[in-house]
């Protein structure tokens, strides 16, 4: 999923998704409720009709911002209490009030209140955050029966769990089999990608997915590189959101099919082959590479808007690569490939 922060993928129309193939994108809750507010988007008619966006929808509870905005939350027993980043004002986050807020945004897919614990954490905090997200699991399935798991509009929306457990195996396994004895339509794992090396995050994984039923969709948030998501894939996650693709095409960094290359770099700017000759996206077919340079040296908007397209053609093309493997029975062939075409730190040239 292409994450849209604001109900918008920066950088990338709603034609530029649908041409690469997403169909489902992810929204956040806390930022929509500050602006505009989820009582304007009920009224727009829930937050695809409001933003264009023709296909499936995702919103997150809020719980990342317990963590992403630390030094302006207080954790209690009942919620979050937050201090608006935009002017201060106070919001208490319930379970319920999450509920409401995202049956309002009308979303297909949303997620249960949790909070993500920072890391490191000592496992008595990790155990503390966990407990917590399970009494807000099963009140946000309480408050979705309530209005029989409709949206606003009268549509279905699937709520989804999410284990929880710091990097700590017991609490990970414990936090699986709780959301999976709730029975809802699919599990995420949360609390990752917050700074943890990649085996840790991996074998926290695998202790989740070992529980999980397979049956239903595993969705791993916040993850990431075309690596990390090959190595989730084998480990039985079937669902990612990452800003990378979108933030990092912003900055200048592309993703391709031999690594990443930092489009600022002086080596590029006589360089007149495509980004990726692999690649068959409108950028790499239109565009060489110097002039791309270019466009970033001199600070003009279309330089970050190409490479956003670029690399979300990237991430579409990889999951689609993934998705063919898995059907014809070669996705280990695919990932050890990856692996050596990309498991390096430094840009190719």
């Amino acid at each position: 999923m292409p994450v849209g922060t604001q109900a918008t993928v920066k950088g990338a129309s709603v034609g530029d998704l649908t041409e690469l193939g997403y169909g489902l994108l992810l929204a956040n809750t806390y930022h929509l409720h500050l602006r505009p507010g989820e009582d304007l988007i009920a009224r727009m008619g829930g937050i695809g009709r409001f933003a264009g966006w023709p296909g499936a929808l995702l919103t997150d509870s809020g719980g990342y911002q317990v963590y992403s905005l630390a030094k302006l939350r207080r954790v209690e027993k009942d919620g979050i209490r937050f201090q608006s980043h935009l002017d201060g004002s106070e919001r208490f986050f319930t379970p319920e009030a999450v509920m409401a807020i995202q049956r309002d945004l009308g979303a297909d897919i949303v997620m249960a209140f949790d909070e993500c614990a920072p890391y490191p954490c000592d496992a008595d905090y990790a155990r503390q955050a966990m407990e917590r997200t399970h009494r807000w699991a099963e009140r946000c399935a309480t408050a979705h029966a309530a209005v029989s798991g409709r949206a606003k509009g009268g549509w279905s929306q699937a709520l989804f769990g999410i284990a929880q457990g710091a990097v700590y195996r017991g609490l990970r396994e414990e936090s699986a089999r709780f959301v999976t004895s709730l029975d809802l339509p699919g599990y995420a794992i949360g609390g990752l990608a917050v700074g943890e090396d990649r085996e840790t995050r991996n074998a926290c994984v695998e202790w989740c997915t070992a529980i999980l039923p397979p049956n239903k969709p595993r969705y791993l948030m916040g993850v990431g590189t075309p690596l990390d998501i090959v190595d989730a894939v084998g480990l039985g996650v079937d669902m990612f959101d990452c800003v990378l693709p979108t933030r990092n095409g912003r900055t200048g960094q592309a993703f391709t099919s031999e690594g990443i290359v930092n489009i600022r770099n002086a080596r590029y700017a006589e360089a007149d082959g495509p980004l990726d000759a692999a690649c068959g996206c409108c950028v790499c077919a239109g565009y060489r590479r110097a002039y791309l340079r270019h466009l970033f040296i001199t600070h003009e908007m279309l330089g970050p808007i190409l490479l956003t397209h670029h690399n979300l053609a990237y991430y579409a093309r990889l999951m689609a690569s993934i998705r063919r493997a898995i059907a014809d029975g070669a996705f280990t062939e695919l990932a050890d490939d990856l692996r050596a075409r990309l498991g390096h730190e430094d840009e190719r040239p």
